[in-house]
């Protein structure tokens, strides 16, 4: 930092001696110049004049020579406050400065601490949290069911907490879905011994079976209840974990219900649904595979809304439910297998719709579906009676109001009628 032009030291007051010393002086000079003056004038008459008018010339000159002396006492004066002044201002600003390096270097050094401070309790706090994620995992690694329960529940409340570890512990949920197991009969089946200690045996690992199920029920219902975004999506509720990865490739599951949630990238692929399986409303944001799942019991997918969607080779043993479903992209059933009734009543096909080798053995219904591009039904079996047909109870093909804009294929036209009656034919109104 440039040093500033330091003022003049001030002047030091003449002192007494000074003063009377320059006064005597001037006296005496003036004096001895009338002196000498008075000396040369002679002549009688005019000497009185002319002495008189010497005297009034030195008096003016005294007085002259005095008043200088005063302005330039005054000005000295002058110079020696404002210079005073200078240098209070200087060591003012000196004071000033000094107290502005002293405010900047405790600022610095309490902004310092701050960060220590700080970076010692996001330390301690990320200690705390590994320290919480440990035992909550090694929880679910114990024998006893109420202790896996209680980690699945503390694991639960420290994504809550932590918004930065949902992610990872969905998929430590995940993975423990993921795990073999193999759901209980009920009752236990005792294979017919009588041997006591067997039945004991066969009772307590069907006990444990049970205690099991209830806690991976335990594990559905958290991810259900996390990834559930409440009534009104836009406004979610504190509860949802936004943007969540599921996969629960090979899992069971028993009796899922995923209604109304909202799920990014998500993987069912080979997954085993015991029971029925709920996904009414669900949203899948991003891509989804159900790519050789079996469903068992139910599946209802009615009002869900798919982006790009595989259900390749998939098993429906149960009723299949799609009413009102919406494909952003292109859907996938390719060598899908549907043992039960299946609805795709008023479903949106917005991208390409494959079918190509399904089979659909019970009743099959695609009332008001539109398909904005293609379908592929290519080596799809279907019922071959026609709705319009039906004398029994026995499965039929319905088409009522559905509409191709890529064309019908060739394996639903001999559904449809004449008249139009259970088909539109041609293009998809907006398409």
């Amino acid at each position: 930092m440039p040093q500033p032009e330091r003022p003049p030291a001030p002047m030091k007051p003449p002192s007494k001696r000074a003063v009377a010393a320059a006064v005597g002086g001037v006296v005496v000079v003036v004096g001895g110049l009338l002196t000498l003056l008075w000396s040369l004038v002679d002549g009688g008459s005019l000497r009185a004049p002319i002495h008189l008018e010497l005297v009034r010339v030195g008096l003016t000159v005294l007085l002259g020579t005095g008043g200088l002396f005063g302005l330039y006492l005054a000005w000295r004066r002058q110079r020696s406050t404002e210079i005073g002044l200078q240098q209070k201002e200087r060591d003012q600003a000196d004071v000033a400065r000094a107290y502005e390096l002293q405010r900047e270097s405790f600022e610095t050094t309490r902004l310092h601490q701050e960060r220590v401070a700080t970076a010692t309790e996001r330390d301690a706090e990320a200690r705390r949290i590994t320290d919480l994620y440990t035992k909550a995992v090694e929880q679910l690694g114990s024998e006893k069911a109420p202790v896996r329960l209680g980690g699945l529940y503390a694991l639960e409340r420290l994504a809550q907490d932590h918004v930065e570890q949902r992610q990872t512990i969905v998929n430590v949920l995940c993975a423990y879905l993921r795990m073999p197991y193999t759901p209980p009969d009920n009752p236990p089946v005792l294979d017919g011994t009588t041997d006591p200690a067997v039945r004991k045996e066969l009772i307590a690992e069907h006990r444990e079976q049970v205690q099991e199920r209830e806690v991976r029920l335990a594990a559905q219902r958290i991810l259900a209840r996390h990834l559930h975004p409440g009534d009104t999506p836009d406004n979610p509720v504190a509860t949802f974990w936004t943007g969540i990865d599921v996969d629960l490739t090979s899992a069971t599951l028993i009796a899922l219900d995923f209604s109304g949630c909202t799920v990014h990238t998500t993987s069912f692929r080979g997954a085993t649904f015991t029971g029925d399986a709920g996904f009414s409303r669900v949203t899948f944001t991003g891509s989804l595979d159900f790519a050789g799942a079996t469903f068992t019991g139910a599946a209802d997918f009615a009002g869900a809304t798919f982006g790009g969607a595989s259900f390749r080779q998939a098993t429906f043993i149960g009723d299949a439910d799609f009413d009102r479903a919406t494909f952003t992209r292109q859907v996938n059933f390719a060598g899908a297998t549907f043992t039960d009734d299946v609805y795709f009543n008023e479903v949106t096909f917005a991208g390409n719709a494959v079918f190509g080798g399904a089979t659909f053995t019970g009743k099959v219904a695609f009332i008001g579906a539109a398909f904005t591009r293609g379908a592929v039904f290519r080596g799809a079996t279907l019922p071959s009676t026609r709705y319009a047909d039906r004398k029994t109870p026995s499965p039929w093909t319905r088409l009522e109001g559905a509409r191709f804009a890529g064309g019908v294929p060739a394996e639903l036209a001999g559904f449809m009628s004449a008249s139009g009656e259970e088909a539109v034919k041609g293009t998809v109104p907006g398409s």
